[in-house]
């Protein structure tokens, strides 16, 4: 029988597969070590091949659509619900097969190699600065054990410690000066460390076509920018800017029922890391816009007489988002002054 679907559950070196046919009868079910995998689906005709988005799919989805199969990424809560039974590898390969046929269901989209190495670039630094963050936190602890009170800010840290290291009547011993003298070295290598991350960063932010034409939006740098290619990739997987914003936990969360509907706050769904920056980025505008004149600066003054800064900085994300859609799906540049005569940007 001909394969139609096929299910795989994704595993580091044991992966199993449910496949079903025409007429959604199983004709498949069998594990596969790392190295069969690629050799199986060669032999098969093109079919539709569902998979969790998880550690590795993409990858695994780039190879297999190479072969001229359709690929499609699921979200894992999206597949829970088809389990049957107790959780097992087989279950789980045969709901991702049921799951992949819905006519409803979202897919992820597969990222390239270059959304993956942008991607890779921003993991990297964030790790960065929670070791950064951690070896601040230690040294400030440790200096209040010899009664040594420092301010919390990085940059505050830095300029107290040499005074520290040199002031020879502050009660610090020989041998705690060396333990904090390589503390001190460890910070200066990890502020070079990011340093080197950001610069990079910016690289690729102004070599990428997309990525320069998002830094034309306020409240967007290159890190954002660079963030929102790795992140999203083909906006026309949305089909409107308002879905990426939703996608990002933008929108409100909503709790309706019996015809009463209720919304609550914002989602939060989605890419914790990227709807951050763009709420920080958004933060920048608002303190920024209490002195402009513009279009948008005068629209968040109205926003921030009628409701807390918090509440203005998220309404401008959620703004910002959907013009980083418009940008991303449209061949023109951002134009502020597009919509005057009533027409909406996204």
């Amino acid at each position: 029988m001909k394969i139609m679907r096929i299910g795989i559950d994704l595993a580091k070196n044991v992966f199993q597969i449910h496949g079903v046919d025409a007429h959604e009868h199983p004709v498949c079910r069998r594990q596969l070590r790392r190295h069969q995998l690629l050799e199986f689906f060669q032999k098969l005709d093109p079919c539709l091949i569902g998979m969790e988005a998880c550690a590795g799919a993409h990858h695994w989805a780039r190879q297999l659509q190479a072969m001229g199969h359709t690929v499609r990424l699921i979200a894992p809560q999206f597949v829970k619900a088809y389990v049957k039974g107790n959780k097992n590898d087989p279950n789980d390969a045969e709901a991702i097969c049921e799951a992949v046929s819905r006519p409803g269901m979202r897919f992820v989209p597969i990222k390239t190699i270059e959304q993956q190495d942008l991607q890779a670039l921003h993991r990297i630094r964030t790790e960065l600065i929670h070791q950064r963050t951690a070896k601040v936190n230690q040294i400030r602890g440790l200096l209040t054990e010899y009664g040594i009170v420092i301010a919390v800010t990085v940059k505050q840290l830095r300029k107290a410690l040499p005074l520290i290291l040199e002031d020879a009547e502050n009660g610090l011993s020989a041998r705690f000066r060396h333990l904090l003298d390589g503390l001190c070295e460890d910070l200066v290598y990890l502020d070079e460390q990011i340093a080197i991350v950001d610069q990079d960063m910016v690289r690729q932010a102004n070599d990428n076509a997309m990525a320069r034409k998002l830094q034309q939006l306020r409240g967007i740098g290159p890190i954002t920018a660079t963030a929102l290619v790795a992140a999203i990739g083909n906006a026309k997987d949305f089909k409107r800017g308002r879905d990426l914003a939703a996608w990002l936990g933008l929108v409100p969360a909503q709790h309706s029922s019996g015809g009463k509907d209720r919304l609550l706050g914002i989602s939060k769904r989605g890419n914790t890391y990227l709807r951050t920056l763009v709420i920080h980025g958004a933060r920048a505008v608002v303190r920024a816009a209490a002195t402009q004149t513009d279009r948008l600066s005068c629209w968040i003054q109205s926003l921030c007489a009628r409701r807390n800064n918090n509440i203005a900085a998220v309404a401008l994300a959620n703004k910002t988002v959907r013009l980083a859609w418009a940008l991303m799906t449209r061949e023109a540049d951002y134009d502020p002054d597009y919509g005057q005569a009533g027409d909406t940007a996204a």
